[in-house]
């Protein structure tokens, strides 16, 4: 499986302890492709259907029009998974979310 930056799969986040988000939910990598080719883990941000628009600036929003179900990524969810977890991909990020994206990372972890 080629893994690259941007894309969305399905995968395994359980056991999942305390706030994390787990079960088997579609995932965003935001690993840079330098660290894709061969690297054990990756870097993902969970995606969920539980929708907040109030809260902007700890999830990156995607509409009806971008995905079949409102989503939004939870980008204050951010961590490594063994490549294992990740099940299939399912789609990419259009350039505009690529880019709200890495704004809200950049904002979260104070870069």
């Amino acid at each position: 499986m080629k893994i690259r930056q941007y894309d969305i799969y399905m995968a395994n986040l359980s056991p999942a302890k305390g706030t994390e988000a787990g079960k088997t939910r579609p995932v965003v990598v935001i690993q840079t492709n330098l660290l894709n080719e061969g690297h054990t883990s990756t870097i993902i941000c969970p995606i969920s259907t539980n929708v907040k628009l109030e809260i902007d600036i700890l999830r990156a929003h995607l509409t009806n029009k971008e995905t079949e179900i409102p989503s939004d990524i939870l980008v204050d969810q951010l961590r490594a998974i063994d490549n294992r977890r990740l099940l299939n991909k399912i789609g990419t990020l259009t350039k505009d979310q690529q880019l709200k994206l890495r704004q809200n990372i950049k904002i979260v972890l104070d870069l």
